[in-house]
């Protein structure tokens, strides 16, 4: 009787996975085609901003007209990120289609006049409305619903930064702090590696980074490198990094919201937010933080790339980054938060290596995955991330950091719908399934 048990379970099993097969299908491949597009946008948007300096001074209207998008067209899709984890843990009105190409174009705006933002929160969008209209047209459940959306955040995020294995375990692991669930874990798996196979088909390139600190390290264990004196290092590192990643959600939320409070008219919110980052610039007589950040044309300035490299970024380069950032997105432009991140942490850690004389490249790495993981509360998914961006041979060092970055950004995170499965540490007394909203307002 076990025997044939065992033997239908893995028919429907198989089952199961060929259903997925087919519904992943073609979220992937519109999803990793829609990214290569949305990254292609991107840099030519940011070369001409690079070439026309004076487009800068247009960002305030810019603002303008995506508040006057979103107000008029836009009407849920406003909630981005938030709305797509709120329908998969409470499936209801769904993920409208227009948040798409709203959101793709959006972001293009804000980074073609300035605006210092990221990519992955619009390739999740896409991502997600791609899948929400899918499970739409195919009239699947609530339980379906749940996973068709989680593979649209795996093909999204797999296919912006190409690394797939980091995007199906991201969009686990991103839901809910303290839980993954495993129901969709082969379909994101799917999602993620098939998306970032059509968006590099499509000759989208990525950054490669490089740590080559081997001469620097003493290993005493042969497959890893591991020095005691360093590992105290990036046990220090994580904590400043985790500090990085709660000041920087910190900041953005509360810009929004006093924002939001003080300034009447909503549409005047962007217009100012824009005059803020004019003035920033103005005032430190540079355009390093704004866009992107992952490369710079000034071979003096500083950039994610530069960050791997002695004297590549200032002591102060992480704080400037983090501010124009929280300034951009909490008073209402486009983007995503995680490329800045990216950005603050590789700043970081390359200040932290010259204080500490640590290896600058190792430090920098360190604090791009760990920033994003504290500020995400995605630690796994960070660690497998160094793995894929720099190779295997520090991944003590990753998760060291990692780990650590996740607890000390306490439970704050960029992502308000987040979800809190349990409590960091046993003397929290928060209630689990509350949301970082809930938190942040002070509910228990």
């Amino acid at each position: 009787m076990k025997k044939i048990r065992s033997s239908f379970e893995q028919v429907l099993i198989a089952s199961h996975l060929l259903k997925w097969t087919a519904l992943t299908i073609p979220v992937a491949l519109t999803a990793g085609s829609l990214v290569a597009f949305f990254l292609w946008s991107l840099d030519e948007v940011t070369n001409l901003r690079h070439r026309h300096g004076w487009l800068l001074y247009l960002l305030p209207l810019a603002g303008v007209l995506i508040w006057a998008l979103y107000k008029y067209l836009g009407k849920n899709a406003e909630a981005g990120n938030n709305l797509i984890m709120d329908e998969i843990h409470e499936p209801g009105g769904g993920v409208p289609l227009r948040m798409a190409p709203l959101v793709l174009v959006t972001t293009i705006i804000t980074h073609l006049f300035g605006g210092s933002a990221g990519r992955e929160g619009t390739a999740v969008q896409i991502g997600g409305s791609l899948a929400g209209q899918l499970g739409k047209w195919f009239r699947l459940n609530n339980e379906d619903v749940k996973i068709i959306l989680t593979t649209g955040i795996a093909a999204g995020f797999g296919a912006v930064f190409g690394t797939p294995l980091t995007g199906a375990i991201f969009a686990l692991e991103v839901l809910t702090i303290g839980r993954i669930s495993h129901k969709a874990l082969l379909p994101c798996l799917m999602a993620s590696v098939l998306a970032d196979i059509t968006c590099s088909a499509w000759q989208v390139h990525h950054t490669h980074y490089h740590i080559a600190i081997n001469e620097a390290i003493n290993s005493t264990v042969s497959f890893i490198h591991f020095d005691f004196a360093l590992l105290l290092k990036v046990i220090l590192a994580g904590i400043c990094f985790g500090l990085a990643g709660y000041g920087f959600s910190t900041l953005s939320h509360n810009i929004k919201k006093y924002s939001a409070r003080y300034i009447t008219r909503p549409w005047l919110v962007p217009l100012t937010g824009g005059l803020l980052v004019i003035a920033l610039t103005l005032l430190l007589g540079t355009t390093d933080y704004l866009g992107l950040g992952v490369t710079n044309p000034d071979p003096n300035g500083v950039s994610i790339v530069s960050s791997f490299q002695e004297g590549g970024a200032g002591y102060l380069s992480w704080f400037w980054k983090l501010l124009f950032t929280a300034v951009t997105l909490g008073m209402g432009f486009k983007g995503g938060e995680v490329t800045p991140l990216f950005f603050i942490g590789a700043a970081l850690g390359n200040t932290f290596a010259s204080l500490t004389g640590a290896p600058v490249d190792l430090l920098a790495g360190l604090g791009f995955i760990a920033v994003f993981a504290g500020a995400t509360n995605t630690p796994i998914a960070c660690t497998i991330m160094g793995i894929e961006l720099f190779g295997g041979e520090y991944t003590l060092y990753y998760a060291v950091a990692c780990f650590t970055a996740y607890y000390f950004s306490g439970h704050s995170g960029i992502y308000q719908s987040q979800r809190l499965s349990g409590a960091k540490t046993d003397n929290l007394e928060y209630h689990n399934e509350q949301t970082l909203k809930d938190i942040r307002r002070g509910r228990r």
